[in-house]
């Protein structure tokens, strides 16, 4: 699932960067073999106007005080002589005492680094961190403002595919369309994205590492100062296991199981969206206006009954579109990724008691990064070809239904009511193999690293992290709260304790734990 993006602000820094500036600093730290051209590129900072690839992104890198850049690297590390794709890259300059780059990513896979930093810029341009890092997001390969980008379905396409609740139907005739429309997106990723087949089998995590110790080289540090968020934890440890004496220091937050298969994962993943479900009811039972009632026991059941009529009878929108059953669920989903939407959730589903839809739609909207204009960014099409060659595909169908049956039992709210079939996905028909699979990184040689885990988190579960600081060697600072994500996101507790880390290695004591506000 896609990690929310931190700290939204128009705060601007009062002091504009220069329209466009080239630096050159040759290579810092150690160079692979026959990738020099790569690791000593200088950068050209201009505008970040060009670089805007959604309605979010053009309002967020008008913001005074940033740049951006291209970083040319190999579309295929294997063969480095041959042809090259770009990968888009912002900074905000520290504003004191600089000691190098903070470089993040925001998760997805398949959400942007670009407009994550820039949206964390004005937030953190006064703060210790922002005096002393230049704040660093890149687009990995594929991705938004990275060139080439993948694309698979059109926008019209995408609107349609969410008309269809084509995954609610187990029957045999379901399952087959399932799998046919599945067969045809992977055809149409490989046909549609430039490089085709070789930019499928190069667009995993993998290489995504490969180049951020690329981008590293050409910002001119030595060693790697990294912040991942969900899906970006499995960047950095990948990075840490690739390149362990290039790091100087990593908080890892919302972290991955490096252990757990694609299905115990996702099957994690629904439990924690019912426990924030949980949360969710209990939160909405003590106001009046709760649209599931003031008793939390019945909020699932209450939560079915608003929403299952819809797989039946969609609802018209002003602007002619439906929501739909899976469009409900998944703007329930957006919700609950964090507090802050819990109470537009609750104004949706009472807006769905009177046959309306448009707060629900909007949410879904913001889940699937679709703009005002109707133009969704390419991150949905992003994160199945990252995920179909970052894990092995899954064909057993046993296996398959399984899963689907444990996802209804741990998040019951999203059952359907119908019988689960056990359709293929896309990765099932993948046109290259997978790259890399579930694995304890060997991080021998790596400095401490910090991972963060919230304990109810709705997306990767408090134990993901609890595995991920053992895998590591690593320190574990537990956040009491129920949302994705929390660093830098404005519980002085963790981010206290988070700069800290960065700027003076000082790791927080065993057994740390931070409270909510």
């Amino acid at each position: 699932m896609l990690a929310p993006l931190a700290g939204c602000t128009s705060e601007q820094p009062s002091t504009p960067q220069p329209q466009s500036e080239t630096e050159t600093k040759g290579p810092a730290g150690p160079v692979p073999a026959g990738l020099d051209r790569f690791y000593a590129q200088p950068l050209t900072w201009s505008d970040c106007g060009p670089y805007a690839t959604s309605d979010d992104a053009r309002s967020l890198l008008s913001t005074k005080g940033l740049q951006c850049a291209r970083l040319t690297v190999p579309l295929d590390y294997a063969a480095p002589q041959g042809d090259t794709i770009t990968i888009g890259v912002l900074r905000h300059k520290a504003s004191g005492d600089r000691i190098g780059a903070l470089v993040l990513n925001p998760g997805g896979p398949g959400a942007s680094g670009i407009v994550a930093a820039a949206s964390l810029a004005g937030q953190v341009s006064s703060s210790e961190l922002g005096q002393r890092f230049d704040l660093v997001g890149f687009d990995p390969r594929g991705i938004g403002a990275s060139q080439p980008e993948v694309s698979c379905l059109t926008d019209q396409e995408r609107d349609t595919e969410r008309t269809e609740d084509l995954d609610t139907d187990g029957s045999p005739a379901g399952v087959a369309k399932q799998e046919a429309e599945a067969k045809d997106f992977a055809v149409k990723c490989a046909q549609r994205t430039e490089h085709g087949a070789a930019m499928l089998a190069n667009i995993g995590t993998r290489d995504v590492a490969k180049d951020m110790d690329v981008l590293r080289s050409a910002l001119g540090e030595q060693k790697l100062t990294y912040l991942g968020y969900s899906y970006g934890t499995r960047i950095g440890y990948t990075y840490a296991e690739a390149f362990p004496k290039n790091v100087r220091a990593m908080i890892l937050d919302g972290a991955l199981d490096p252990n757990q298969d694609e299905t115990d994962s996702l099957v994690a993943q629904g439990a924690g969206f019912g426990v924030a479900f949980n949360q969710f009811a209990a939160w909405c039972a003590a106001r009046p206006d709760c649209a599931l009632g003031p008793n939390p026991a019945g909020a699932t059941k209450a939560f079915q009954d608003l929403v299952r009529p819809l797989l039946d009878n969609p609802v018209r929108l002003n602007d002619g579109r439906e929501l739909t059953f899976d469009d409900a669920t998944i703007g329930a989903i957006q919700a609950l990724y964090t507090q802050q939407l819990w109470q537009p959730l609750n104004s949706g589903l009472n807006e769905l008691k009177s046959g309306r839809g448009t707060t629900l739609m909007a949410l879904a909207d913001q889940y699937n990064e679709r703009d005002s204009s109707g133009h969704y960014t390419n991150t949905q099409d992003a994160f199945t070809a990252i995920r179909c060659v970052d894990d092995p595909r899954i064909t057993n169908k046993t296996e398959i239904l399984n899963a689907e049956n444990r996802y209804d039992q741990v998040a019951p709210f999203l059952d359907d009511g119908r019988p689960n079939g056990a359709a293929l996905d896309s990765c099932a028909f993948w046109p290259v193999p997978n790259t890399s699979e579930p694995h304890e990184p060997k991080v021998t040689g790596v400095p401490p690293v910090l991972v963060i885990s919230t304990t109810n988190d709705p997306a990767t579960p408090y134990e993901a992290g609890v595995n991920l600081a053992k895998a590591m060697n690593g320190a574990l600072l537990t956040f009491e709260g129920t949302q994705h994500t929390v660093f830098l996101q404005g519980i002085p507790c963790v981010d206290q304790a988070g700069t800290d880390y960065l700027v003076n290695g000082t790791l927080p004591p065993s057994g740390k734990r931070c409270a909510g506000q």
